[in-house]
């Protein structure tokens, strides 16, 4: 085999990697240019709700302040995004806001527009479908699908230390304070076993819950529970939820 031949097919290997190689990298600028479209489009969306809609119910009002740390967290995921998975992040932190959108408009009696797509911390958590009031450790609670004076704040649906809490109004944030400065890990534990069981979302929600509440409580059993943990899942309504892992607290860096 002659040189030059050798050096033709060296050539030829060469020409394929280098074309492989920069199809490769148009198909990830594609995939990063889209992903960067759908976080803005939702993003934008947002933005126009927040603007736009005012309310002096306390529900309204409760809603429309999340909506408007979603749309902060969301855009500020956006400026710093330069990763697919970056501005997923965004999408969903955007995503939640306008769940909260939605929230307020149906707290303002309005049509609460198309649905939206779900977002992923909702897989599995289901949705209240009754009033339900409980008291623990001598604080009372309130939980249903609807506002009301009792309920003015309104949750998407998520997991919190592994348990799903369904969508619905409360009488206050629970997924933010109920393991954290409110009853302590224990009554924590408490307080969701009472509140969601039995019953109280979607079929198939019970035994979500009841599996993700003996997990938990065997994590207490076992010391896992602490201050550290705590914060760390429920600061901000967000953390695990929003910006920092789905965009929003939570729920944008924050669900």
């Amino acid at each position: 085999m002659s040189a030059f031949l050798i050096l033709g097919i060296v050539i030829v290997v060469l020409l394929v990697i280098v074309l492989m190689r920069r199809g490769g990298a148009g198909a990830q600028r594609t995939r990063l240019e889209d992903a960067r479209a759908e976080a803005q489009r939702w993003y934008e969306r947002l933005g126009g709700q927040v603007t736009n809609l005012h309310g002096s119910e306390p529900a309204v009002q409760q809603a429309l302040a999340d909506a408007g740390e979603r749309y902060n967290a969301a855009g500020g995921q956006l400026q710093s995004a330069n990763s697919v998975r970056q501005y997923e992040l965004a999408r969903e932190s955007a995503l939640e806001g306008l769940q909260y959108v939605r929230a307020a408009r149906t707290a303002m009696g309005i049509d609460p527009g198309p649905e939206l797509p779900a977002l992923a911390s909702q897989a599995g958590t289901g949705q209240l479908t009754r009033e339900r009031e409980v008291t623990v450790e001598g604080q009372h609670y309130k939980a249903g699908p609807q506002p009301g004076a009792d309920t003015p704040y309104y949750y998407p649906g998520g997991r919190v230390q592994g348990r799903p809490v369904p969508a619905g109004w409360y009488s206050t944030p629970v997924w933010k304070t109920a393991l954290g400065a409110g009853a302590g890990a224990l009554g924590g534990l408490l307080l969701f076993d009472a509140l969601f069981s039995p019953g109280f979302g979607d079929t198939g929600f019970d035994s979500g819950y009841q599996d993700g509440y003996q997990d938990a409580a065997q994590d207490f059993n076992n010391g896992d529970f602490n201050g550290g943990d705590n914060a760390g899942d429920f600061g901000g309504g967000g953390g695990d939820w929003g910006g920092g892992d789905f965009g929003g607290g939570d729920f944008g860096g924050d669900f």
